[in-house]
């Protein structure tokens, strides 16, 4: 049976209790307030849903994830970042790329960062939690990505591109900048053969929670000044 949350309490349920179909879908209800998401994440699940739906939190099980030192760079990527095409910087301007994030795209009908999401993720930026990626080529935005950094632990929520592998040099680049701040793990959530080409591989749900418990509170010593 799926658990509704009431705005009165941060708690949820145990990952065990998330449905098999559809997978993952661990709760629904409750609110987006900072104190709330940053409760989910750590308690292993996230937010995703629809203009029109009740907030939904889910854990899927097996998560998709990567290991910084599994990341894999093709040749031709490697080319590409040598070539310096392109600019990254880190939380230069998290609202705009949430924004790109959040529009349209030719192979997805709408979108899941609803407003409220947007505001709610802004907030979180706001409070030190979430991060962003910037792409720029020549100046303009290209490509990006934001997620949450917490203990050890990167929790990635989308990412954009509007030039050729734009997404892909800024995962790259955030990855080995996370790898030599001592982060151990980075969550992709679901599977996608982007990610995959990049060394995403998925591990089961009692291991993720392993490495919840394992590296939260761990000391990193990323900078975010970029």
């Amino acid at each position: 049976m799926l658990t509704w949350l009431t705005r009165d309490s941060l708690t949820f349920p145990p990952l065990e209790k998330a449905l098999h179909d559809p997978n993952g879908l661990l709760a629904a209800g409750g609110d987006l307030s900072p104190e709330r998401l940053v409760q989910a994440y750590r308690h292993g699940c996230f937010p995703w849903y629809s203009d029109g739906q009740p907030i939904l939190w889910w854990s899927p099980d097996p998560r998709t994830v990567l290991f910084p030192g599994e990341l894999h760079v093709s040749r031709s990527l490697a080319k590409l970042l040598r070539q310096g095409r392109y600019q990254v910087s880190f939380d230069r301007d998290f609202a705009a790329v949430i924004d790109a994030c959040a529009a349209p795209r030719d192979y997805a009908d709408g979108t899941w960062i609803t407003q409220t999401m947007r505001d709610a993720y802004c907030e979180l930026h706001r409070r030190g939690f979430a991060h962003s990626v910037e792409v720029r080529q020549d100046g303009e935005l290209v490509g990006g990505l934001y997620g949450l950094a917490m203990g050890q632990l990167f929790f990635g929520e989308s990412m954009f591109s509007r030039a050729d592998n734009a997404s892909k040099v800024g995962f790259v680049t955030l990855v080995e900048h996370l790898r030599e701040a001592g982060f151990v793990l980075i969550d992709c959530q679901m599977p996608t053969n982007h990610l995959h080409s990049l060394g995403a591989r998925a591990i089961s749900r009692a291991e993720f929670a392993g490495y919840l418990a394992g590296h939260l509170d761990q000391p990193n010593s990323a900078s975010w000044v970029c």
